[in-house]
Order: C-alpha cells, then structure tokens, then sequence
C-alpha cells in the first residue's frame, strides 16, 4: 500500500501500490490549484482508495464540460486528490501528497501543453498533447 496525505496529516488517503497513469497538466486551473507551474497526479481506481479524515470540496468546471471535484484539508489546506465528473471511476492524487518519495513515477502524459511554461520539459511523457487527453462527449 501506498499512503498520501496533506501537510497537516488530518486528510489521509490509503492507496494501492501502482497508479493506473501519472499525468503532468499544464492547464491553467491546475497551475492555480497547485500555485506551481504544472499540477501531476496519480489516477487510481476509486473503489481502491481509502480516504480519512474530512476534505472540504471545491468543483468547478473542466475543459471537458464536466466538472472536477477538488478535495482539500480545511486545516492546512493542501490540495490532496480531486475527482472528475469525465471519469468517475478514477481518483487522481496530487504526487506532492505522497508520503513515500520512492512512489513518485514519472508522468507518461504531458496534457494542456498549449498553457505549458516555455521552460518546462517533460522528457518521461511517452504522449504530448496540447489539450486534454479525453475525448469530449458530444451533446
């Protein structure tokens, strides 16, 4: 088992041992949540992801036209995982929440690129996309 947590430990996440994808987003949403050039995430199964303690919610809407449920600690608030509307089966983690350095993989999608900082260089992505990875539902 893999662990996360934010800074203050009262937001807890008990994951299994290997995501299903790493993801660096360059979108500017992301940049705003993490206060960071780029946010990366690990996707988990939701079934498989134990959470403890209390996150307080904050959604807003994705590039997708869904929305992404991000969960913070009301007490330190770190940003620990978040929830799309797009993929309900997966749970993404904030790779900063991991408690355990040995479990940071590197990202093998590089998405939004189109709002990517000149400098920033994610040579470990196998895919390179300039917006979203994920088709958008056609209405």
């Amino acid at each position: 088992m893999a662990n996360a947590q934010c800074s203050c430990g009262a937001l807890r996440l008990a994951l299994p041992e290997k995501p299903n994808a790493v993801i660096a987003c360059h979108c500017i949403e992301c940049q705003r949540r993490t206060g960071a050039p780029f946010g990366a995430g690990a996707f988990y199964p939701a079934e498989a992801v134990t959470v403890s303690g209390f996150g307080k919610q904050y959604t807003r809407d994705a590039a997708s036209g869904g929305k992404v449920h991000t969960y913070f600690c009301p007490n330190c608030g770190s940003s620990v995982y978040w929830k799309a509307e797009n993929l309900p089966s997966m749970i993404g983690v904030a790779l900063g929440a991991l408690t355990d350095g040995s479990q940071f993989l590197a990202p093998a999608k590089s998405i939004f690129e189109q709002s990517k900082h000149h400098w920033v260089q994610i040579d470990a992505a196998d895919e390179h996309f300039q917006q979203g990875s994920v088709a958008r539902r056609s209405s």
